[in-house]
């Protein structure tokens, strides 16, 4: 997916870049949730199940693929926006490969959803905070999380074998021995154990798809 064209150049001699616009889709996610918030009941009532809507902040909720097509071009014109306006040192740089990189992916949707709506206040007070905490925060944790990873190209994911080992079907099972172990301590009277329906099943999960498998 390109978006080169769709952000100034790098030799933009604009002072400034404006905050980009959210595409098509995405802007009318923002409606659907704005008119949710404030619509009359007849409006409301149209937009059918108001946990079904999809929130831009939540990338896994929007699950129509245009939709979802959108989400990344705006996601990717912000991330380009952020290194331009607000990185000065190399380390803060938001990586390319940010897409490849769940936590990123995350964090960054509720960054450009915080920044955006800023543009509805009558103040400066949103936008001071966004600068003073959201930003700096997001900053933050995405350097402590990716250290030195990425610095060139893209790293594969170090704790790839621990997370493998977390979802192994030996430490799946040796958790719900520990939930079962913990279920049989619960008492209905000081004394007397409880009566359990079972102990709790885990699932295991395939690192591949995220299926969880019986």
């Amino acid at each position: 997916m390109s978006t080169a064209h769709e952000v100034p150049a790098a030799e933009d001699e604009s002072l400034i870049w404006p905050f980009p616009k959210p595409t098509s889709r995405v802007s009318l996610a923002y409606r659907e949730l704005a008119v949710a918030a404030n619509g009359t009941p007849a409006q409301i009532a149209e937009l059918g199940d108001l946990n079904a809507l999809p929130r831009p902040w939540l990338p896994a909720t929007c699950t129509d693929p245009v939709l979802r097509t959108d989400l990344w071009k705006w996601l990717d014109r912000v991330a380009a926006w952020i290194n331009h306006e607000y990185v000065f040192d190399p380390a803060g740089i938001i990586p390319p490969c940010w897409p490849r990189h769940p936590h990123l992916i995350h964090e960054l949707a509720v960054l450009a959803d915080q920044r955006y709506r800023t543009h509805e206040a009558l103040t400066s007070d949103p936008i001071e905070e966004w600068h003073r905490y959201t930003l700096p925060a997001f900053l933050e944790r995405m350097r402590a999380r990716m250290q030195s990873h990425c610095e060139r190209q893209h790293s594969q994911w170090p704790a790839r074998s621990r997370y493998l080992n977390h979802v192994s079907e030996p430490e799946v099972r040796r958790r719900t021995e520990a939930y079962a172990g913990d279920l049989r301590t619960l008492s209905t009277e000081p004394g007397q154990a409880a009566t359990l329906p079972g102990a709790p099943r885990l699932s295991v999960v395939d690192p591949q798809t995220g299926e969880l498998l019986d």
